[in-house]
Protein backbone atom coordinates (compact mmCIF):
# COMPACT_ATOMS: atom_id res chain seq x y z
CA UNK A 1 0.00 0.00 0.00
CA UNK A 2 2.71 2.36 1.35
CA UNK A 3 4.39 1.48 -2.66
CA UNK A 4 1.46 2.56 -4.47
CA UNK A 5 0.69 5.46 -2.51
CA UNK A 6 4.39 6.68 -3.38
CA UNK A 7 4.12 5.44 -6.79
CA UNK A 8 0.94 7.67 -7.44
CA UNK A 9 2.65 10.68 -6.06
CA UNK A 10 5.47 10.87 -8.15
CA UNK A 11 3.24 10.28 -11.16
CA UNK A 12 1.08 13.53 -10.06
CA UNK A 13 4.05 14.64 -9.63
CA UNK A 14 5.39 14.50 -12.69
CA UNK A 15 2.48 14.95 -14.73
CA UNK A 16 2.52 18.63 -12.53
CA UNK A 17 6.15 19.58 -13.87
CA UNK A 18 5.46 18.59 -17.53
CA UNK A 19 2.18 21.01 -17.36
CA UNK A 20 4.32 23.64 -15.73
CA UNK A 21 6.84 22.96 -18.11
CA UNK A 22 4.63 23.09 -21.41
CA UNK A 23 2.66 26.15 -19.54
CA UNK A 24 6.13 28.39 -19.03
CA UNK A 25 8.53 26.99 -21.94
CA UNK A 26 6.58 26.77 -24.72
CA UNK A 27 6.03 30.84 -25.07
CA UNK A 28 9.55 31.38 -25.17
CA UNK A 29 10.09 28.91 -27.72
CA UNK A 30 7.49 30.69 -29.88
CA UNK A 31 9.00 33.62 -29.16
CA UNK A 32 12.42 33.13 -30.87
CA UNK A 33 13.92 35.79 -33.07
CA UNK A 34 17.46 35.23 -34.37
CA UNK A 35 17.38 37.53 -37.55
CA UNK A 36 21.26 36.81 -37.61
CA UNK A 37 20.59 33.65 -39.32
CA UNK A 38 18.86 35.21 -42.24
CA UNK A 39 20.93 36.89 -45.22
CA UNK A 40 21.27 40.60 -45.71
CA UNK A 41 19.87 40.40 -49.53
CA UNK A 42 16.45 39.59 -50.39
CA UNK A 43 16.25 35.82 -51.14
CA UNK A 44 12.97 33.45 -51.61
CA UNK A 45 14.81 30.93 -50.08
CA UNK A 46 16.84 30.82 -47.21
CA UNK A 47 18.15 27.28 -46.99
CA UNK A 48 20.01 26.72 -43.41
CA UNK A 49 19.71 23.01 -43.14
CA UNK A 50 21.28 22.66 -46.70
CA UNK A 51 18.23 20.84 -47.82
CA UNK A 52 18.67 21.95 -51.31
CA UNK A 53 21.26 21.26 -54.20
CA UNK A 54 22.42 24.87 -55.36
CA UNK A 55 21.26 25.00 -59.22
CA UNK A 56 17.93 23.72 -57.99
CA UNK A 57 17.91 26.54 -55.45
CA UNK A 58 18.62 29.20 -58.00
CA UNK A 59 16.43 27.80 -60.42
CA UNK A 60 13.76 27.73 -57.73
CA UNK A 61 14.52 31.45 -56.62
CA UNK A 62 13.93 32.61 -60.63
CA UNK A 63 10.66 30.93 -60.63
CA UNK A 64 9.31 31.99 -57.37
CA UNK A 65 10.03 35.67 -58.39
CA UNK A 66 7.89 35.30 -61.31
CA UNK A 67 5.61 33.73 -60.18
CA UNK A 68 5.17 36.62 -57.45
CA UNK A 69 5.40 38.92 -60.86
CA UNK A 70 2.44 37.32 -62.61
CA UNK A 71 0.30 36.34 -59.57
CA UNK A 72 1.38 38.29 -56.65
CA UNK A 73 1.76 35.87 -54.15
CA UNK A 74 4.56 35.19 -52.30
CA UNK A 75 5.83 31.67 -52.08
CA UNK A 76 9.42 31.17 -49.70
CA UNK A 77 11.14 28.59 -48.31
CA UNK A 78 12.83 27.82 -44.99
CA UNK A 79 15.06 24.86 -44.29
CA UNK A 80 16.44 24.74 -40.52
CA UNK A 81 18.04 22.27 -38.40
CA UNK A 82 19.52 23.19 -35.45
CA UNK A 83 18.69 26.61 -34.90
CA UNK A 84 16.03 28.24 -36.44
CA UNK A 85 15.15 32.64 -37.11
CA UNK A 86 11.81 32.21 -35.72
CA UNK A 87 9.69 35.22 -36.05
CA UNK A 88 12.57 37.18 -37.87
CA UNK A 89 11.55 36.07 -41.02
CA UNK A 90 8.39 37.43 -40.99
CA UNK A 91 10.06 40.96 -41.10
CA UNK A 92 12.31 40.01 -43.53
CA UNK A 93 10.18 38.63 -46.06
CA UNK A 94 7.23 41.06 -45.55
CA UNK A 95 4.40 37.88 -45.02
CA UNK A 96 1.03 39.47 -45.36
CA UNK A 97 -2.14 37.44 -46.27
CA UNK A 98 -0.95 36.35 -49.84
CA UNK A 99 1.72 34.71 -48.62
CA UNK A 100 2.70 31.13 -48.36
CA UNK A 101 5.76 29.76 -46.72
CA UNK A 102 6.91 26.63 -46.32
CA UNK A 103 9.75 25.52 -43.30
CA UNK A 104 11.20 22.32 -43.87
CA UNK A 105 12.58 20.84 -40.58
CA UNK A 106 14.26 17.30 -40.85
CA UNK A 107 14.48 16.74 -37.03
CA UNK A 108 10.23 15.96 -37.04
CA UNK A 109 7.92 13.14 -38.11
CA UNK A 110 7.15 15.50 -40.87
CA UNK A 111 9.31 17.44 -42.87
CA UNK A 112 7.06 19.88 -43.65
CA UNK A 113 5.38 22.79 -42.44
CA UNK A 114 3.66 26.20 -43.81
CA UNK A 115 2.70 29.48 -42.68
CA UNK A 116 -0.37 30.82 -45.09
CA UNK A 117 -2.31 33.75 -45.29
CA UNK A 118 -5.79 34.20 -44.48
CA UNK A 119 -6.29 35.00 -48.45
CA UNK A 120 -5.05 31.84 -49.54
CA UNK A 121 -7.13 29.84 -47.49
CA UNK A 122 -10.64 31.28 -50.14
CA UNK A 123 -8.33 29.09 -52.98
CA UNK A 124 -6.34 26.49 -50.87
CA UNK A 125 -8.65 25.04 -47.96
CA UNK A 126 -7.59 24.04 -44.44
CA UNK A 127 -8.37 20.62 -45.67
CA UNK A 128 -6.04 21.07 -48.52
CA UNK A 129 -2.49 21.53 -46.55
CA UNK A 130 -2.95 18.70 -43.69
CA UNK A 131 -3.05 16.55 -46.91
CA UNK A 132 -0.32 17.79 -48.79
CA UNK A 133 1.74 17.83 -45.42
CA UNK A 134 0.82 13.99 -45.29
CA UNK A 135 1.55 13.47 -49.06
CA UNK A 136 4.72 15.15 -49.04
CA UNK A 137 6.29 15.29 -45.89
CA UNK A 138 5.84 11.65 -44.62
CA UNK A 139 9.06 9.47 -43.55
CA UNK A 140 8.08 6.79 -46.21
CA UNK A 141 8.08 9.40 -49.09
CA UNK A 142 11.18 11.38 -47.58
CA UNK A 143 13.22 8.20 -47.62
CA UNK A 144 11.93 6.88 -51.65
CA UNK A 145 12.19 10.70 -53.07
CA UNK A 146 14.43 12.30 -50.95
CA UNK A 147 13.90 15.88 -48.62
CA UNK A 148 14.48 17.98 -52.10
CA UNK A 149 12.22 16.23 -54.33
CA UNK A 150 9.27 16.17 -51.12
CA UNK A 151 9.89 20.31 -50.92
CA UNK A 152 9.88 20.96 -54.45
CA UNK A 153 7.35 18.58 -55.21
CA UNK A 154 5.18 20.40 -52.71
CA UNK A 155 5.64 24.01 -53.98
CA UNK A 156 5.22 22.93 -57.55
CA UNK A 157 1.70 21.48 -56.61
CA UNK A 158 1.05 24.83 -54.42
CA UNK A 159 1.66 27.45 -57.38
CA UNK A 160 0.12 24.94 -59.57
CA UNK A 161 -2.92 25.15 -57.82
CA UNK A 162 -2.97 28.94 -57.49
CA UNK A 163 -2.45 29.28 -61.14
CA UNK A 164 -5.62 27.81 -61.72
CA UNK A 165 -7.92 28.98 -59.24
CA UNK A 166 -7.82 27.37 -56.76
CA UNK A 167 -7.97 23.52 -55.27
CA UNK A 168 -9.98 21.82 -52.75
CA UNK A 169 -7.60 18.67 -52.85
CA UNK A 170 -4.25 17.95 -53.18
CA UNK A 171 -4.13 16.78 -57.35
CA UNK A 172 -3.08 13.48 -58.15
CA UNK A 173 -3.57 9.69 -56.71
CA UNK A 174 -0.50 8.18 -54.95
CA UNK A 175 -0.68 4.35 -55.24
CA UNK A 176 -1.47 3.54 -51.59
CA UNK A 177 -4.49 6.21 -51.72
CA UNK A 178 -5.58 4.00 -54.74
CA UNK A 179 -5.48 0.45 -53.60
CA UNK A 180 -7.44 2.38 -50.59
CA UNK A 181 -9.98 3.69 -52.64
CA UNK A 182 -10.35 0.36 -54.62
CA UNK A 183 -10.71 -2.11 -51.20
CA UNK A 184 -13.85 0.75 -50.30
CA UNK A 185 -15.21 -0.11 -54.05
CA UNK A 186 -14.85 -4.29 -53.81
CA UNK A 187 -15.90 -3.97 -50.24
CA UNK A 188 -18.75 -1.99 -51.27
CA UNK A 189 -19.93 -4.35 -53.74
CA UNK A 190 -19.72 -7.32 -51.33
CA UNK A 191 -22.67 -5.38 -49.16
CA UNK A 192 -24.08 -4.57 -52.01
CA UNK A 193 -24.18 -8.00 -53.30
CA UNK A 194 -25.37 -9.85 -49.66
CA UNK A 195 -27.75 -7.44 -49.14
CA UNK A 196 -29.27 -7.94 -52.81
CA UNK A 197 -29.33 -12.19 -52.40
CA UNK A 198 -33.06 -13.41 -52.88
CA UNK A 199 -34.66 -14.05 -49.64
CA UNK A 200 -37.85 -15.50 -51.35
CA UNK A 201 -39.13 -17.92 -53.55
CA UNK A 202 -38.87 -16.82 -57.23
CA UNK A 203 -37.58 -13.60 -56.38
CA UNK A 204 -34.29 -13.00 -58.59
CA UNK A 205 -32.90 -9.92 -56.73
CA UNK A 206 -33.90 -8.87 -53.10
CA UNK A 207 -33.54 -5.15 -54.27
CA UNK A 208 -35.48 -3.71 -50.90
CA UNK A 209 -32.74 -5.27 -49.12
CA UNK A 210 -29.99 -3.50 -51.35
CA UNK A 211 -31.80 -0.28 -50.83
CA UNK A 212 -31.94 -0.65 -47.22
CA UNK A 213 -28.24 -1.21 -46.94
CA UNK A 214 -27.57 1.71 -49.70
CA UNK A 215 -26.38 4.36 -47.74
CA UNK A 216 -23.29 1.94 -46.15
CA UNK A 217 -22.52 0.56 -49.44
CA UNK A 218 -22.85 3.84 -51.23
CA UNK A 219 -20.55 5.75 -48.77
CA UNK A 220 -17.68 3.05 -49.45
CA UNK A 221 -18.79 3.02 -53.09
CA UNK A 222 -19.20 6.43 -54.32
CA UNK A 223 -17.60 8.70 -51.53
CA UNK A 224 -14.64 6.18 -50.71
CA UNK A 225 -13.76 4.61 -53.53
CA UNK A 226 -14.87 7.26 -56.70
CA UNK A 227 -14.86 10.43 -54.98
CA UNK A 228 -11.01 11.13 -54.14
CA UNK A 229 -10.31 9.42 -57.73
CA UNK A 230 -12.43 11.88 -59.71
CA UNK A 231 -11.20 14.70 -57.54
CA UNK A 232 -7.46 14.09 -57.44
CA UNK A 233 -7.30 12.94 -61.50
CA UNK A 234 -8.17 12.73 -65.05
CA UNK A 235 -7.14 9.01 -65.43
CA UNK A 236 -10.04 6.78 -66.79
CA UNK A 237 -7.83 3.83 -65.63
CA UNK A 238 -8.40 3.96 -61.45
CA UNK A 239 -11.96 4.89 -61.84
CA UNK A 240 -12.13 1.86 -64.02
CA UNK A 241 -10.50 -0.50 -61.89
CA UNK A 242 -12.63 1.01 -58.87
CA UNK A 243 -16.15 0.22 -60.94
CA UNK A 244 -14.68 -3.34 -61.91
CA UNK A 245 -13.93 -4.07 -58.47
CA UNK A 246 -16.90 -2.98 -57.05
CA UNK A 247 -18.98 -5.55 -59.40
CA UNK A 248 -17.01 -7.82 -58.69
CA UNK A 249 -17.56 -7.72 -55.05
CA UNK A 250 -21.29 -7.94 -56.02
CA UNK A 251 -20.91 -10.60 -58.45
CA UNK A 252 -19.20 -13.02 -55.47
CA UNK A 253 -21.56 -11.94 -52.65
CA UNK A 254 -24.71 -12.78 -54.95
CA UNK A 255 -23.11 -15.90 -56.31
CA UNK A 256 -21.97 -16.99 -52.81
CA UNK A 257 -25.36 -18.98 -51.52
CA UNK A 258 -25.34 -20.40 -54.82
CA UNK A 259 -21.82 -22.00 -55.11
CA UNK A 260 -22.04 -23.33 -50.97
CA UNK A 261 -25.46 -25.26 -52.50
CA UNK A 262 -23.33 -26.47 -55.19
CA UNK A 263 -20.42 -27.51 -53.27
CA UNK A 264 -22.63 -28.87 -50.43
CA UNK A 265 -24.33 -30.63 -53.21
CA UNK A 266 -21.01 -32.21 -54.65
CA UNK A 267 -20.38 -33.40 -51.10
Amino acid sequence: MHNSLIKRLFISFVACFAAFSVWFVAPNASAVNNPELLPDSQTPIVDLANLIPSLQEETLKDSFNQFEQETGWKLRILTQNDRSPGRAVKKYWGLDERSILLVADPRGGNLLAFSVGDDVYEFLPRTFWVELQTRFGNLYYIRDNGETSSIVNTMETVATCLQKGGCGVVPGLPREQWIFTLITSLLGGLICGFAAIPRKEGQVFAWQWALIFSPLWGILFLAFGIGPVVTRTSDWLPLFRNVIGFALGVTVAYLSPMLNSSTMSET
